[in-house]
């Protein structure tokens, strides 16, 4: 991909759990292959452990009758509940996405969640379109993360 062709798109939110912090990492982190399906979407996940701390996703997610592939690197900081997800290929070839679980008393956690995506195409959008996107796609990923928060409670209060 030529750079001159990509632009940033950055975003951040951050959504509250009702589950201690290392609960939530942990949480967060066990990949499965029906993580999609938790997420409301049509979708697939192959996951390879690399080792303790490194993984590759493959991900194929179905939107609007499209399929479309991406293969993620995730690095885990278990010391400061923390991970980064990297994509290695996909239609944004480069993006990277930080996330980090905060304690919030014994109970309680958060997620802040910084988004760094690389979008490409032939023209760079105004800025204002670029601010719109970012909005667009900040609203979609911390409504996914309603959802994760919600399979999250439910896994953590069942006897």
């Amino acid at each position: 991909m030529d750079p001159s062709s990509s632009y940033p798109i950055r975003y951040s939110f951050s959504q509250t759990f009702d589950v201690p912090a290392k609960q939530a990492f942990r949480w967060c982190v066990d990949y499965k292959a029906d993580d999609w399906k938790r997420m409301g979407k049509n979708g697939m996940r192959k996951i390879r452990r690399l080792n303790e701390d490194t993984l590759i996703l493959t991900d194929t997610v179905v939107t609007d009758g499209q399929s479309v592939t991406k293969r993620r690197l995730v690095r885990l900081n278990s010391n400061r509940l923390a991970w980064t997800n990297t994509h290695v290929d996909g239609p944004n070839k480069h993006s990277q996405f930080w996330y980090q679980i905060v304690p919030l008393g014994r109970n309680r956690s958060r997620l802040d969640f910084t988004g760094l995506q690389v979008n490409y195409a032939k023209r760079r959008p105004s800025a204002s379109k670029v601010a719109a996107l970012a909005r667009k796609i900040r609203k979609e990923d911390s409504g996914v993360w309603v959802l994760l928060a919600k399979e999250m409670s439910k896994d953590h209060h069942q006897p």
